[in-house]
């Protein structure tokens, strides 16, 4: 991730577009000749904890990189001036063809996700969705396939996210699963 790393990757001042832009080793670039700072803060990003009426969780397969070809869960980064509750509705629609008829806040998870050769850190907001009819399911967007499976009998290994792993894992550690 060192190559990818905010600290390593951006060079030149975005505000004057002097180098150095120097990175303070925590969370803010600063340039030498015009003075300004820019933090690197984490994106908002939604997560979609859907459950069937079996306790099997609705698991996505990524179709592109980062982790293409691995489980993943339905989400996406939240739209500049979008509520995390509106994103989450959002993401569901757009990539399985699903209407949220409820949600509840379940948790939250840091992440970072690497595109383009750039980490992005995300705080990833897990929300527990119902959904009225799955009969219109469809894999859109940027999912290749989708299927329900009980967290118990998911290998961690084939998750894409160390948040979605992490998330799965604790539900793999739930009394009620």
């Amino acid at each position: 991730m060192k190559d990818t790393h905010p600290g390593k990757a951006l060079k030149f001042c975005p505000f004057c577009g002097s180098k150095p832009f120097v990175w303070d080793n925590k969370k803010a670039h600063h340039c030498i000749a015009c003075k300004r700072r820019l933090y690197t803060n984490a994106a908002g990003a939604v997560v979609a904890l859907i459950e069937n009426q079996q306790h099997e969780i609705l698991f996505t397969l990524r179709k592109f990189d980062p982790a293409k070809g691995k489980l993943d869960l339905p989400g996406g980064f939240i739209d500049l001036g979008e509520k995390a509750e509106d994103a989450v509705v959002r993401e569901v629609k757009e990539e399985l063809n699903l209407e949220v008829n409820a949600i509840t806040f379940f948790g939250t998870f840091p992440n970072t996700y690497t595109f383009n050769h750039y980490t992005y850190f995300t705080i990833d907001m897990v929300f527990r969705c119902s959904i009225l009819n799955v009969k219109q399911i469809q894999a859109n967007d940027d999912v290749a396939d989708f299927r329900f499976v009980h967290p118990k009998h998911v290998n961690l290994d084939d998750i894409g996210l160390d948040s979605i792993k992490h998330l799965v894992g604790l539900l793999q550690q739930q009394q009620d699963y």
